[in-house]
């Protein structure tokens, strides 16, 4: 691989492109493509409402449960604590079996462990719990990442554009859906709602799903030293590294975003669901814009992502000086555009870094890395917030994630050619 992409490397788009790199292949002409996007599209969208939604009713359930503040994002820690094991393993099955099948195995479990989430009576019980649906869930990233070059060939940004809005569209319906049902029918049913729903995704997709065009012949079996070989690789490790620090102020955003102006301004839970979906809403723009964007010919990836990643650990010092609602509606949009918009260019680069033989292993263990920031965050802002009841040193210390990511992407190879 490596030397795949020394002989390419330093190519303008035009040259790929002309030499087939980035021409049209059959699924780039195939309507079922759109289905295919579609299906792990809702999957991960699944997946992702499952994991925010302790976070937006955390601050009243976690008082009635007697969870401390400190600890309220333990359950948060506890799902990407088995997300990122599930990763590492769950990419490379995902290669050896196939994209349908892994998301198959990773939402049905999901769906019943979800369910048993609703009857949480203790902060060890969901601790169990959560990890357990985080290693479920370990799958769904690497299975979509696997399906969608399969599929999309000349405009492989913009549909992972469009597969990563799942997360923020998740954060919109999240926070509008699940405080307002909790509050009308209890949080246990809106966890086992969830359950229920995603259990019967994992059906459509077992029914539907197809893990390549018919003409295309199966790919050639990677072998483990393929696999492992990634780890060598400097442009993946410099992409893990900025997803790290990324998705430690994403996610760690995501978990405290409600709590945090609940506790430090006494805003009403479901108004913080609401300003925490605009910031959802301004996501699922950028997102789709931006994967179009990066496939632009003569379009740079590499300075797409450290544009974004600077507005975003500026915009979070800029949510941190607000203290209204009205502040609140106002930056929240652009700070969710930011916050979500590098995703789709980051995940573009993996795939064009290890090639899409191998996409399924490489987005396992990237993504493994980029989500041990997910399962620090929740508990040291928690701890620091917990111990200084500043909101401002909550929102500097999010902040550092995108910062240490922009100067990782430093490290990139800004010539990747585009497989």
């Amino acid at each position: 691989m490596e030397k795949n992409l020394a002989s390419t490397e330093g190519m303008p788009a035009s040259v790929w492109t002309a030499n087939g790199a980035g021409a049209a292949s059959g699924a780039d002409t195939s309507p079922y493509r759109w289905v295919a996007l579609f299906i792990v599209w809702a999957a991960f969208l699944l997946s992702y409402v499952v994991r925010v939604a302790w976070s937006t009713v955390a601050a009243p359930v976690g008082a009635s449960l007697g969870i401390s503040v400190s600890m309220l994002g333990a359950f948060v820690t506890a799902f990407y604590a088995g997300y990122v094991l599930a990763n590492v393993v769950g990419g490379m099955l995902t290669d050896l079996l196939g994209g349908r099948a892994m998301l198959t195995l990773a939402l049905l479990p999901l769906g019943v462990l979800t369910f048993t989430f609703g009857y949480t009576h203790s902060l060890a019980f969901g601790i169990v719990i959560q990890a357990a649906m985080g290693f479920a869930a370990g799958a769904d990233y690497s299975a979509g990442v696997k399906i969608i070059p399969a599929w999309f060939t000349r405009d492989r940004g913009r549909a992972m554009g469009l597969y990563t809005t799942a997360t923020s569209l998740a954060v919109v319906i999240a926070n509008a859906v699940v405080p307002s049902f909790s509050a009308r029918h209890g949080w246990s049913n809106a966890f086992h709602m969830l359950g229920i729903v995603t259990f019967a995704w994992g059906i459509v997709t077992l029914l539907l799903l197809k893990n390549r065009p018919s003409n295309e012949a199966k790919p050639a079996r990677n072998s483990m030293q393929e696999m492992l070989g990634l780890l060598r690789n400097r442009n993946l490790i410099a992409l893990s590294i900025a997803g790290c620090g990324g998705l430690w102020a994403t996610v760690g955003f995501g978990a405290w975003g409600n709590a945090l102006m609940t506790r430090q301004y006494g805003i009403a839970p479901i108004v913080a669901g609401s300003i925490v979906a605009s910031f959802g809403i301004g996501a699922v723009i950028a997102k789709p814009t931006l994967g179009w964007i990066s496939d632009l010919p003569g379009v740079s990836r590499r300075m797409m992502s450290i544009g974004c990643l600077i507005a975003f650990a500026i915009t979070l010092l800029v949510f941190g000086c607000c203290s209204t609602v009205h502040q609140f509606y106002l930056v929240a949009p652009i700070l969710g555009a930011f916050s979500f918009g590098y995703l789709p260019v980051l995940m573009a680069q993996v795939s064009d870094a290890s090639g899409k033989r191998l996409a399924g292993a490489s987005a396992g263990w990237t993504n493994a890395i980029w989500q041990s920031g997910s399962a620090v965050s929740p508990m040291v802002v928690g701890s620091l917030y917990g111990a200084s009841h500043s909101f401002m040193l909550a929102l500097l210390t999010l902040a550092v994630g995108p910062a240490i990511a922009v100067v990782a992407m430093f490290f990139v190879n800004p010539h990747i050619a585009r497989e």
